[in-house]
């Protein structure tokens, strides 16, 4: 199974790819913005092995990662328990 993630753009570099780095949660990685060249510095984007497949507006993007919080803590109390 694969997970795409929100993240938000940080800094925008100026190649051929588009490459951005990408703050997820405050962990930054360089994403390819070339399936989304409207993208810009502070929009979130859903990431996938590496690019950017979409813009997501900030209050989704926000309801996703407090989601994906949720089912950590979940995990991590499941897995505590035994």
């Amino acid at each position: 199974m694969c997970l795409a993630v929100p993240g938000q753009v940080m800094t925008i570099e100026d190649d051929p790819m588009r490459t951005a780095i990408v703050s997820f949660s405050g962990v930054t990685k360089s994403v390819s913005l070339a399936m989304v060249p409207e993208a810009q510095v502070g929009d979130y984007v859903i990431v996938h092995v590496g690019f950017a497949i979409s813009r997501l507006d900030e209050e989704a993007a926000r309801r996703t990662l407090e989601t994906y919080a949720k089912m950590a803590a979940s995990r991590s109390s499941d897995a505590a328990e035994g």
